[in-house]
Parts: structure tokens; C-alpha cells; sequence
């Protein structure tokens, strides 16, 4: 097939180059998610230009004489951090009318010479159901479905208030001695590190079979981060609920949204520390950042959650909720050895 493939830094790209990669992200998204109106071109701008310094990221884009735009891409991602120094994450999207082509395969080259440069032996990678041509690639190469997920959807017009106002009543009587506090925006800069140490907690969630180790943010980590999410112009909800004889964070739920899309809102991570679990805490929060949605954000009308299948506690609760499956997302990983076998008997 003739097309020809060029690598791209996305931090620093023409405005023609981000206009094309607007355009090719939303034909994918619209894919992925049908529901969902696409992203504006200045939104995915500010994301690439704001890239936090911790994540080194190596980009290609594939190019067809007879295509106005781009027909592929692909990314490779390197956190430079103290954990998971073995493990480079990477993503390979093709339109739909391109696909069994080979495309995908000299991408998938790209993406292990980096790899392999980097001094990485594990590459990571993420499937949707609504597009198959990703998981059959993944079984082509021999990888391991490692984690198998959801993103779970509730309607909010179908949202029961009265379980809410339980939930919240319940936890007032069990877990006495908590108090729930709320931050809009950015976090106050006297709690950060209590912050940083409270995203621990998601370390307990299950990863299934991946091989990766626990994750830790650090309080210059958190602004990076922020600094990329609030620069598209997105908002973030945080609720925690503490201890009040220690001060200790107990646990947290958080919601972000971009008012460009306002009916849809993300639900980002939910934890609570295994000590201060079986007193009702998540549903509290849970329940707690339902109701001042319902109050506060009249045009929110979705929220989505991605759950591992296998983390029962938290499915559990989101089902109450009236939670219901929306996609289905697998995650896979596969050794870098393995990778270069498969590329090596392709050439032949």
C-alpha cells in the first residue's frame, strides 16, 4: 500500500499538524464512542502543549496520497518515574477503510524501536470492544489480555433519590468521627502532600495479571497534572472524607468535565483506605457527590466510570447506583522479545 509514515512531536506541532490530528482523533472517538460530540481542535492543543515534563512521548502519523488527512497514528509512552522502568505504554489507531493493510504492523515497529531504545522490555496497550480490529491485532501478536474492564454509565435521570439521601443518612450514623470536605479546581496548596499520599490508595485496586508495580504521585506530579487538565479548559470536583481526631485522609472521589461537553461528566478515581473500610464511607462520598451533581450541575445528564470486572466492591456500589455497562475495554501487555519475533517473521 503507499503511504508513508513521519514521526511528530505533539508538543510542538504546526497548527496545520493539530488540525489534522483533530480531526483524526475524533473519526476514532466517534468510534470508540458514538454518543459523544467530537473535541475541539484548541482543546487538543492545550492537552498536547501541556504534556506533563514526567511523560516522554513519541508520536507517528501515517499519510495516503489520496487522504486529505491522517489515515494512522501511533504513540509511545515513557514515564520517567521510579517505578515501572520496564514498562512502555503505547497506542496504534487506524481508520476503519485502512485497516489489514500492514498499517498497523510498521507502527507497531516504530513503537518497539523506541521502546527498545528506552531500555523497556513490556509494552502496554488498551482495546475497545467497539472497535475488534484492535483485539484481534493484540491475539496476533501473541499478548496477554492482562486486565478486563468496563466503563459503566448512569443515567442521571434515572437516578434514585431516595437511596441517595439513605446512603448519606446511614453514613452520618455509622462513621461518626468523619467529616466530608469539597474542593473546586486546584488543590490547596496547604493539603497537597496529604493529597499525594491519598492517591496511594488506588495501588489497591485490582490490575489483574499486569506486571506493574504500585504507583506514587508526588506533589509536584499533581500540579503537572492539573496544569494539563485545567488548561483545556476542564473542571474537576474533589470530595474527602477525614478522619477528624487525626486529620488522616480516609479516602476521596473526584469528577472532572469539560463544559464543552457539560452533559457528560467523569467519574475519576473512588478509594478508601483498607483501615477505614465497612463503615460506609464510599457510599457516603459517592452519594454525597451525586447529590450536589443533581443540585449544582442541572445540564449534567451521564456519568461514566471506568471499574476493573473484577473489582467487587466498587461494581457493587456503582450498580446500586443504577450503573450500567457502556463499553468494554481490555488491557494488554507483551514482552518486547516477543514483539520482535512477530516483526522479524513478517519481514521474511
Amino acid at each position: 500500500m503507499n503511504f508513508s509514515i513521519r514521526a511528530v512531536d505533539i508538543k510542538a506541532a504546526t497548527q496545520k499538524e493539530y488540525e489534522l490530528f483533530s480531526d483524526f482523533a475524533n473519526r476514532m472517538r466517534a468510534e470508540r464512542l458514538p454518543d459523544d460530540p467530537a473535541r475541539g481542535v484548541e482543546e487538543l492543543i492545550q492537552q498536547a502543549k501541556n504534556i506533563p515534563p514526567i511523560v516522554e512521548l513519541y508520536s507517528w502519523v501515517v499519510e495516503h496520497p489520496e487522504d486529505e488527512g491522517f489515515i494512522g497514528s501511533a504513540e509511545t509512552q515513557i514515564f520517567r518515574l521510579e517505578e515501572n522502568q520496564h514498562v512502555a505504554q503505547f497506542s496504534i489507531e487506524v481508520l476503519p477503510d485502512f485497516r489489514r493493510q500492514g498499517i498497523a504492523t510498521t507502527l507497531l515497529q516504530k513503537v518497539t524501536e523506541v521502546a527498545e531504545q528506552e531500555g523497556r522490555r513490556l509494552l502496554v496497550a488498551s482495546t475497545n470492544e467497539r472497535i475488534p480490529a484492535g483485539e484481534a491485532f493484540m491475539q496476533k501478536l501473541g499478548a496477554e489480555k492482562a486486565l478486563e474492564s468496563h466503563t459503566n454509565q448512569l443515567d442521571l435521570r434515572e437516578l434514585n433519590s431516595d437511596l441517595i439521601e439513605q446512603w448519606i443518612d446511614n453514613a452520618r450514623q455509622q462513621a461518626q468521627g468523619f467529616e466530608l470536605l469539597f474542593w473546586q479546581g486546584a488543590y490547596p496548596e496547604e493539603k497537597l502532600e496529604s493529597f499525594a499520599k491519598l492517591f496511594a490508595v488506588m495501588n489497591t485496586a485490582p490490575r489483574g495479571n499486569l506486571q506493574v508495580e504500585d504507583f506514587h504521585f508526588s506533589p509536584e506530579m499533581l500540579r503537572q497534572m492539573e496544569q494539563m487538565l485545567f488548561a483545556t479548559g476542564s473542571k474537576r470536583w474533589t470530595m474527602i472524607v477525614v478522619e477528624q481526631t487525626s486529620g488522616h485522609f480516609a479516602g476521596y472521589t473526584e469528577l472532572t468535565w469539560n463544559p464543552n461537553r457539560p452533559q457528560i461528566l467523569n467519574q475519576q478515581g473512588t478509594g478508601v483506605y483498607p483501615e477505614y473500610r465497612n463503615l460506609g464511607l464510599g457510599r457516603w462520598l459517592k452519594a454525597a457527590m451525586l447529590d450536589k451533581v443533581m443540585t449544582d450541575l442541572p445540564e449534567a445528564r451521564f456519568i461514566r466510570t471506568g471499574n476493573a470486572d473484577s473489582n467487587a466492591p466498587m461494581l457493587k456500589i456503582n450498580r446500586a447506583l443504577g450503573f450500567k455497562p457502556y463499553s468494554s475495554q481490555a488491557e494488554w501487555q507483551i514482552d518486547i522479545a516477543k514483539v520482535k519475533s512477530f516483526l522479524e517473521y513478517r519481514q521474511k
